[in-house]
């Protein structure tokens, strides 16, 4: 084999395409792939095509394409992209969901349950501890949060977030049952709370 010239030892022609060389290079690893003798001389009659190519590439006659003389960066390129777009799709979610012990969960889950039941059950006449029991279910949800990241701003921020997006479910469905002539057995300000601890036990537990 190695008395031959380099494009008869591959099986191709000297007017052979870069694609086809390459073919015929795989296709005797392929044939002769457990003699170690006859792949050392298809590598070198490949390589002496090559610089053959790359000597005519100078010369003008021909031109050589990238992913020819370097096929192995097409190669990282398709691993390396796909990975870097799954890293930057997930980390935004990454860092605002959380998978909360049995622990996280049932601190949280006492406490808002409790503030809920004193709101639900309170007397209408005395929905003047409402606000005391907001507070304090907005200062549970700060000390949740921050308990998990040790960032208290963004613990108050999402707080407050919470709250008025409480207040503002509890109305809707205050005056959703109200137009709709529906009989509730707690009034507009109760619900807003108890929707409130809802959410506040939601973020509280499953957010960071």
């Amino acid at each position: 084999m190695s008395e031959r010239n380099p494009y008869e030892q591959l099986g191709v022609t000297e007017n052979s395409s870069f694609e086809e060389i390459q073919a015929a290079k795989k296709r005797l690893y392929e044939q002769h792939g457990h003699d170690h003798t006859v792949l050392e001389e298809v590598e070198i009659a490949y390589d002496s095509i090559i610089m053959d190519r790359l000597r005519l590439r100078q010369e003008g006659k021909i031109k050589v394409p990238e992913k020819i003389r370097f096929p192995e960066r097409n190669v990282e390129k398709t691993l390396k992209v796909p990975q870097l777009r799954n890293d930057k799709s997930t980390a935004w979610l990454q860092d605002l969901v959380d998978t909360p012990s049995q622990a996280d969960i049932l601190w949280p889950s006492g406490i808002f349950l409790t503030l809920a039941a004193i709101a639900v059950f309170s007397p209408n006449t005395g929905t003047s501890i409402l606000p005391l029991l907001m507070a304090l279910g907005f200062i549970a949800n700060i000390y949740f949060l921050n308990r998990k990241e040790g960032r208290s701003g963004r613990a108050f921020l999402i707080s407050f977030i919470t709250l008025f997006a409480g207040i503002a479910l509890g109305t809707g469905l205050g005056n959703l049952l109200l137009n709709q002539g529906g009989i509730s057995a707690l009034d507009q300000n109760q619900l807003a709370s108890t929707a409130t601890f809802c959410l506040f036990w939601v973020v509280s537990c499953f957010l960071r």
